[in-house]
């Protein structure tokens, strides 16, 4: 089992930790079973780059960075060399620990 904090670049959002997270499911399906707003204008598919967050704990419990994430990374709003897409962040079966990630301030897709 796992446990993610879920922290926020938008004003007034206090960090969320969730305990208990079972394996074998995306950051972004874990966040949208809690009603964490993460956007996910494709479906959760890697065909967009609006789940994009920023990884800052537990990049050893996902599976390692596609060429194809990389190149939807690269058109996310801010990249940096943690980023990653939600949807690509599968947790990894038979072990547990720590994760950390900060989504972007989802405020800056309502024009999209």
């Amino acid at each position: 089992m796992y446990s993610i904090t879920f922290k926020f670049e938008e004003k007034g959002l206090a960090p969320i930790t969730l305990d208990n997270v079972s394996a074998d499911q995306s950051i972004l399906e874990i966040a949208l079973k809690n009603n964490i707003e993460l956007h996910h204008n494709c479906g959760g598919v890697c065909a967009c780059s609006t789940c994009h967050l920023y990884l800052e704990k537990g990049e050893e419990f996902v599976d390692d960075i596609t060429d194809k994430e990389e190149d939807f990374i690269d058109r996310a709003v801010n990249p940096r060399l943690n980023s990653r897409l939600g949807c690509q962040c599968v947790l990894h079966e038979g072990e547990n620990g720590t994760i950390v990630v900060t989504l972007p301030d989802q405020t800056q897709f309502l024009g999209e």
